[in-house]
């Protein structure tokens, strides 16, 4: 493993930067969760429309990834990292501002560019270790980062209920310039081997769809996360409208799922090392399937609480702290010279497949409806990413016994 020193720009970063960037992101996805029917009453606009500002931002971000990939694998980490953190302090001292909500929606997507800091704190790991200690400590930066999503909606939810909604993004322009100060002072570059042009990072993108491996793995994250992505889009409905729950509850709650996930990256961490990264996926994928397997259960037999939406959810964070991590480290570690171009290529399907998710959950909730649709949009992505695991495994063992003409599909 590469040696690292804290506040020192010659050096790799300290884990503790990865944190902080990776958490920005995570923030920046959550922190006004509990305010989105504020701000449709807000704008007097519906909430289908309101929720693009959760869908609609996924979408960006995975857009963003095939672009931040390549240009880190060009110019080196750090200068994209600083001008992706520079470019979200903008977005969000203007977001407060907006005059309209098609405003606030175009200020919301360009602060989707925070998401380097999960995209590069993953290839930035890659560049020190290798595929397995890479799992093991991308599991070590995610459980850190999880300390966002647990306080964030909790905060989000108090903040807009004392302060109002823009209250939220003042508090995250703080947390943005700090963490873009201490990125400048730790964040030293780790990409030593770069490209010779942006056109030759683009043109690697057909070598990475043609492994099957890269396709499993990205398979299995996106259908882990589409469970999350999904109750990102569709629980705040769920929880205000159908279980009568106020902002601040609804950021308690989220908790639930923040504990599960930094418990399965705190395990991944741990174990990814000794058990591997294919045995750590399908494991998370049946812990993730069997906890929306309750909620629905639950449901079904007519307990409408909170706990039996929010604590089944325990298990959906669970089993992804315990796939995604090994996942992430599969994707990068496939074609292990293109390592930014996987994380952000990967990235970008993982997200597009949430974003497709989000929009689906928001938008077949009704009154009428009930949870359910939400229910099992969850609980069908657990399932195909259970296959998706078992697709990698497949293609392992096929390596085993290579037919000439898949040696270079692998």
């Amino acid at each position: 493993m590469t040696r690292t020193a804290f506040l020192n720009r010659s050096a790799p970063p300290h884990i503790v930067t990865l944190v902080t960037i990776s958490g920005l992101s995570a923030l920046n996805m959550n922190l006004f969760l509990p305010s989105l029917p504020g701000i449709a009453a807000f704008y007097q606009a519906d909430y289908a429309l309101v929720q693009l500002a959760v869908s609609g931002y996924l979408a960006f971000t995975g857009l963003l990834q095939l672009v931040i990939g390549p240009l880190s694998d060009r110019y080196g980490r750090r200068p994209v990292m600083l001008a992706s953190l520079a470019i979200f302090l903008v977005a969000t001292a203007l977001a407060p501002l907006a005059p309209t909500v098609e405003s606030f929606l175009i200020i919301r997507m360009v602060q989707a560019s925070v998401v380097s800091g999960m995209v590069l704190s993953r290839a930035i790991v890659r560049d020190m270790v290798d595929t397995d200690q890479a799992a093991s400590m991308i599991g070590y930066v995610t459980m850190g980062m999880t300390l966002a999503p647990m306080i964030g909606p909790a905060l989000g939810g108090v903040m807009d209920e004392v302060f109002g909604w823009q209250s939220t993004f003042v508090l995250l322009f703080v947390f943005g310039l700090g963490t873009f100060c201490l990125a400048w002072a730790d964040l030293g570059e780790t990409n030593h081997n770069r490209s010779a042009s942006m056109l030759a990072q683009f043109g690697a993108y057909p070598e990475l769809v043609r492994s099957r491996r890269f396709w499993g793995y990205t398979l299995t994250a996106t259908f882990a996360s589409g469970a999350f992505f999904s109750f990102l889009g569709g629980g705040p409905f769920v929880a205000t409208e159908m279980l009568g729950m106020k902002p601040s509850e609804l950021g308690f709650y989220f908790v639930f799922i923040a504990l599960g996930y930094m418990a399965g990256n705190y395990l991944s961490g741990r174990f990814a090392r000794q058990i591997g990264v294919n045995r750590m996926m399908i494991t998370g994928c049946i812990i993730a399937t069997l906890g929306m397997t309750l909620t629905l259960a639950l449901f079904l037999a007519g307990l409408w609480h909170p706990l039996s939406f929010f604590g089944p959810i325990f298990f959906v964070g669970l089993g992804n702290g315990v796939t995604l991590p090994s996942a992430n480290a599969g994707i990068v570690s496939v074609r292990p010279h293109l390592a930014g171009s996987a994380s952000g290529l990967g990235g970008a399907m993982m997200i597009g497949g949430g974003a497709a998710l989000s929009a689906l959950a928001g938008a077949i909730l009704s009154h009428d409806t009930g949870p359910y649709p939400l229910i099992a949009v969850m609980l069908a992505s657990c399932c195909l990413g259970i296959l998706a695991t078992l697709y990698v495994i497949k293609v392992e063992r096929s390596l085993a016994n290579p037919a000439p003409t898949e040696t270079g599909q692998a």
